[in-house]
């Protein structure tokens, strides 16, 4: 019994270091979206609690291997930050039921074409995949560090010394803890290292209490808590394009896991976890919430933490589901200063672009590959850094363009197709 409860208490602590791990880049979108809207505070809590809890369901419905849904590998599903602008703009020019009407339809439209979407795997051999894998690390670097530096750039107090302290800090315990540290304390480092940061933010008084005072207690999820969903073409088009963005970073996530873990994706693995996150979005249209597809800051944690088991990233949706319906309670992970997550976020992006280079080291390095490296990670960190470059083009052009992950796959897939046009061939070959 008492072994039991030991392994429950490691897998609970396991998945709150995933919660905690994407739980910033999640409520981001609704604060983001929900401020966009002007939401009034009541609206506002409902639309973080309600999207904290539709990750808990999103997360279930891809850890969980059914004959059509769940890729199971230990995967935690957020809302894409993609999804911001084209939310944002909706809702403002034709209203909250088009939103939600757009976002179910996109929904719909991930599951109808998850079958051919999955088939599109054999042009992702390990160049590609390693030249992805790579960009998901390293295009999301800056923002651990605008997170480091407070979250807000624009801001003042952006790059404060307090900000500086905090996020290095939690860095370099992060650091330690993984070349010193041993056994289950090595594996939750990232959790370690953010109580820390933060612990050490309530110490330099830059941390308040006042979002805990002013949460519910609870709050159940209501179908249409906003309206009723409505249809419009524009729309629907424009959440589509937002949705292939995110299948595409969830393709390279998939593969990133995949190597992490050992395992061998199939066909049909591809299709599960594609409609997993359709069937998520539907739900998310439905409760007035938002669609949600793969992190990739979790890859990082697997790195780290050398768990690979499902059971963790279950307690983590567990928790998730908890939190969304106590409000109070999911308060508290506001409370985390944003440069400590920077800190934290520093280090696991860092792991994933690294398990990239990995990748890339195994494979033959003759100039074409050399060439499909260095144009595609090159195009993709470039209009990371740089996405106002396509502020001239339609906004739809620019929600695609602006995605350094999708410019750096496209390029590589295309560039490998015409480069490594036999390798192309004897695959469709071997997969006939």
């Amino acid at each position: 019994m008492e072994n039991t409860d030991k392994s429950i208490t490691k897998n609970l602590i396991l998945g709150l270091q995933h919660l905690l791990a994407m739980y910033s880049g999640d409520i981001l979108v609704p604060l983001l979206v929900g401020g966009a809207l002007h939401f009034s505070t009541q609206q506002m809590t409902y639309l973080v609690s309600m999207d904290i809890f539709m990750c808990g369901i999103a997360t279930l419905l891809q850890l969980k291997r059914t004959p059509w849904t769940g890729i199971a590998m230990p995967v935690v599903l957020g809302c894409a930050v993609e999804y911001v602008a084209p939310l944002q703009n909706i809702g403002n020019n034709f209203g909250w039921s088009y939103m939600y009407g757009g976002i179910i339809a996109a929904g719909i439209f991930i599951m109808l074409i998850s079958g051919p979407f999955a088939k599109l795997r054999r042009f992702f051999p390990p160049v590609v995949t390693g030249s992805l894998i790579t960009l998901i690390g390293f295009t999301l670097i800056p923002v651990a560090f605008q997170n480091l530096g407070g979250g807000n750039a624009s801001a003042k107090s952006f790059g404060a010394p307090v900000n500086l302290v905090l996020g290095f800090t939690t860095a370099l315990i992060i650091i330690v803890i993984n070349i010193w540290g041993r056994g289950f304390f090595k594996q939750i480092s990232i959790l370690v290292g953010i109580l820390a940061g933060t612990i050490l933010a309530i110490v330099l008084g830059t941390v308040g209490f006042a979002p805990v005072s002013a949460a519910n207690w609870f709050q159940l999820p209501i179908p249409f808590y906003f309206g009723i969903p409505k249809f419009e073409w524009s729309s629907i088009a424009t959440m589509i394009l937002a949705a292939l963005t995110c299948m595409i970073e969830s393709t390279g996530v998939y593969y990133a896991l995949a190597d992490v873990t050992g395992q061998k994706l199939s066909t049909d693995d591809m299709k599960r976890g594609y409609r997993s996150e359709g069937l998520a979005a539907i739900f998310g249209g439905i409760f007035n919430t938002f669609p949600y597809s793969t992190f990739s800051q979790n890859v990082g944690i697997v790195q780290l933490s050398g768990i690979k088991k499902l059971r963790p990233v279950y307690y983590s949706a567990g928790l998730l589901l908890v939190l969304g319906l106590i409000p109070k309670f999911g308060a508290i992970a506001t409370l985390i200063p944003s440069s400590v997550l920077g800190g934290a976020m520093l280090v696991m992006f860092g792991m994933v672009g690294a398990q990239g280079i990995k990748m890339l080291a195994a494979i033959e390095m003759n100039n074409k590959n050399l060439l499909i490296m260095a144009v595609s990670i090159g195009l993709g960190l470039g209009v990371t850094t740089q996405p106002a470059l396509f502020q001239f083009l339609p906004a739809e052009l620019q929600t695609i363009l602006g995605n350094g992950m999708v410019v750096g796959s496209f390029t590589a897939v295309i560039l490998n197709i015409f480069l490594n046009n036999t390798s192309i061939k004897n695959q469709v070959e071997e997969e006939q």
